[in-house]
């Protein structure tokens, strides 16, 4: 290898257009190593204090080999010590695919210690050039059943996140467990862009907390959302977790040592290998492909970039045995019987702890939505379970894995019992179940947030993925009335995505409608374009969500960047308004808000309208006006135009509900008594045979 090896290796491959995909991670690295020169001065150092370990560890076995005459008739060396590796999972997601059962992450460790160990099935279609080097490596992955604190686990954590979508470095801020006594891998919807990337052992030495290998969920195993094409991923990001480059010395990174796969200029390159032959790189697989003057590429070589690289050479496996007796990164400590024992992996734990998991958590729809719960208690044969499930169908059950279907709104603890050897294990987790209520509002619908002093018992509900903070009803700062709705993320510096959905709204009698709603945003900092307010609705809130409205980075401000909380006047509100598609105005329509923050703001919201005249200024109305306005004891109503005898006067309360209806008879003008109304806000609505129009007014 020639020039600096950068912190961060990419792995991208397509199945379908056989292709690479983009690195999208490079300029985001690019700028670190430039704002962090020191960073980059610690790679070069201890990469080249593990380049030299490396080269003496390869001296070294060479000569114990010969000295013991352990040379077989090719002149490869002889084996002997397996080197085992902990893995734990981190699953990333936001309860969708990406959220692979523990089947496919036990799958991905069967194929890659099947690449690693020379027994997967396709070993036969090896081209008969390559078969002579295939190595077993000796290097085993087996899933840990110890945490660090040397607590009984599953070795599988699951984290719902919207970082799944991202899937760059800022995943493993979530969770990380000490890289010297794991590997840890992130499993996520999105990989920077990649099927996964790995941080070298050089860099993990130098930014730890960065240690580990991210991994898009359709790369993981051979079964679920990946298949046998796809899984040829893992063992290649395994491969630059133990220190190997790109078999035509390739890391993908511009600007520190940047070789685009397929180059004719490769061939001077070298991957510090000896028995792989200088190549190009191939990102297709065709067994006769050559380059470099060779007569034949090693094109199904695990470090290329083909979907047929399934194979490691003697000289890769003493590359990375190499890497795992060097102290850089902690490699070493991995397979040590120490450690083994710490993780929990020699010798594996028996039943010690009962666990579950569900397909769906989160139920819109109380019309009867189905829940599929998973038993993943470990570690031993269970022999028994006994299932505990308030506001299901079935309240106990002894299935395994049984299906429950839930009607009742409200939240709901799950509980397992699970049997084994005459052992047993509880666990309970407290409103594990959500079910949002079906209790429809009428058209037209206001909200001011006046009527609770928080979302519990209220129409709407809010949902946090990541964070603990979550919407809450303040009187800190408002609009309308005397309260408002706040996200409330100013000592929080993660990102976060927080979800607030409406109560359903009958909408199958109107013709045309809009929704419109005032909001104030401020924080320490001009928000970047991951910042956003996104106002999306839905005909069908189980599965169809459309997103109508965004407003991101600095567009979402609606006074300067603060140095204090937030705290909006009446002058700091800015009102945001859309039309109503017709395919949306049906009976059980709801609109959510969400609001996706990179931390340390505050958003505000009130005066949330779904009617004809949402988002019009009242001067623009131009059908009646109502004076006085707020009103005490009498409200009078001029119309703009004589009304026909089909005109129809309403009056409505906050909540949408019918308190009078009157003909207007031709008059143009009507007043009447309003004394015996409480406080609050309130709605008129003139209709006749030709329109709806709408307003509201106050009474104090």
């Amino acid at each position: 290898m020639k020039r600096l090896i950068p912190l961060l290796i990419l792995f991208s491959i397509s199945t379908q257009a056989q292709e690479l995909l983009h690195c999208g991670a490079d300029e985001m690295r690019i700028q670190t190593l430039q704002a962090n020169p020191k960073i980059a001065e610690a790679v070069i150092e201890r990469d080249a204090q593990l380049e030299a370990f490396t080269r003496e560890y390869a001296e070294a076995t060479l000569r114990e080999h010969f000295d013991r005459l352990s040379v077989t008739p090719q002149g490869m060396l002889r084996g002997g010590q397996v080197y085992t590796i902990p893995v734990v999972y981190h699953v990333i997601h936001k309860y969708g695919n990406e959220n692979i059962s523990e089947e496919q992450l036990m799958d991905g460790l069967r194929i890659l210690n099947e690449t690693f160990r020379k027994t997967r099935e396709d070993t036969a279609e090896i081209h008969e050039d390559f078969k002579p080097i295939h190595a077993d490596c000796e290097i085993e992955f087996k899933l840990a059943t110890k945490d660090p604190e040397g607590n009984c686990h599953s070795g599988i954590n699951r984290i719902a996140s919207s970082l799944t979508n991202s899937g760059d470095h800022r995943v493993k801020e979530l969770i990380h467990w000490d890289p010297t006594m794991y590997l840890n891998v992130y499993v996520v919807s999105n990989a920077a862009g990649l099927a996964g990337h790995c941080v070298w052992p050089a860099d993990a030495d130098t930014i730890p907390e960065w240690d580990g290998i991210v991994i898009g969920h359709s790369y993981v195993g051979t079964i679920g959302t990946s298949d046998l094409t796809r899984s040829v991923a893992f063992a290649h990001e395994c491969g630059h977790y133990l220190n190997l480059h790109h078999i035509w010395g390739g890391n993908n990174v511009p600007n520190f040592y940047y070789l685009p796969v397929g180059q004719q200029s490769n061939c001077g390159e070298d991957d510090l290998v000896a028995d792989t032959p200088n190549s190009i790189g191939w990102s297709n697989c065709n067994l006769n492909a050559a380059s470099c003057g060779n007569v034949r590429d090693n094109v199904q070589n695990a470090m290329d970039y083909t979907y047929c690289n399934i194979m490691f050479t003697e000289g890769q496996k003493t590359r990375m045995h190499a890497c795992l007796n060097s102290s850089i990164a902690g490699r070493n400590n991995l397979w040590s019987p120490a450690n083994l024992a710490a993780t929990g992996v020699m010798p594996s734990a028996g039943f010690c702890a009962a666990d579950f998991t569900a397909d769906n958590t989160f139920i819109c729809n109380p019309s009867g939505g189905a829940v599929n719960f998973s038993n993943t208690s470990f570690h031993g044969e269970i022999d028994s379970v006994h299932w505990t499930l308030p506001g299901g169908d079935s309240p106990f059950s002894v299935i395994e894995n049984p299906t429950v279907v839930y009607y009742q709104p409200g939240s709901f603890n799950v509980s397992l019992t699970a049997y084994s050897n005459g052992q047993s294990q509880s666990v309970t987790k407290s409103n594990y179940i959500t079910v949002l209520s079906d209790s429809a509002w009428s058209f037209p619908f206001m909200e001011w947030f006046g009527e609770n002093t928080s979302l519990d018992g209220s129409r709407w509900f809010g949902r946090s993925l990541e964070s603990e903070e979550n919407w809450q009803i303040t009187d800190q700062a408002y609009y309308s009335t005397d309260h408002s709705l706040l996200m409330d993320n100013w000592n929080n510096p993660l990102l976060s995505v927080n979800e607030l959905y409406s109560p359903p709204i009958e909408l199958s009698a109107v013709s045309s409608t809009r929704l419109a709603f005032k909001y104030a945003y401020s924080g320490v900092e001009t928000p970047s374009s991951s910042t956003k307010l996104q106002l999306q609705v839905s005909n069908n809130c189980e599965t169809n969500w459309t997103t109508r409205l965004t407003i991101s980075g600095s567009s979402l401000l609606s006074e300067p960047i603060q140095n204090e909380p937030f705290l909006p006047n009446i002058n700091e509100w800015v009102q945001e308004s859309i039309n109503l598609p017709s395919t949306y105005l049906v009976d059980g329509f709801r609109f959510r808000f969400v609001f996706t923050s990179e931390g340390n703001d505050r958003l505000f919201l009130d005066d949330v309208n779904v009617d004809v005249t949402a988002g019009t200024a009242e001067d623009e109305l131009g059908a009646f006006s109502i004076y006085p306005n707020p009103a005490t004891h009498q409200l009078t109503i001029a119309l703009a135009d004589r009304p026909t005898e089909q005109t129809v006067l309403e009056l409505m309360d906050s909540q949408g509900r019918l308190l009078v209806s009157k003909s207007l008879n031709g008059a143009d003008t009507f007043r009447f008594d309003i004394s015996a109304f409480s406080a609050g806000v309130y709605l008129i609505r003139i209709s006749d045979e030709r329109s709806t129009r709408a307003q509201r007014f106050i009474i104090n």
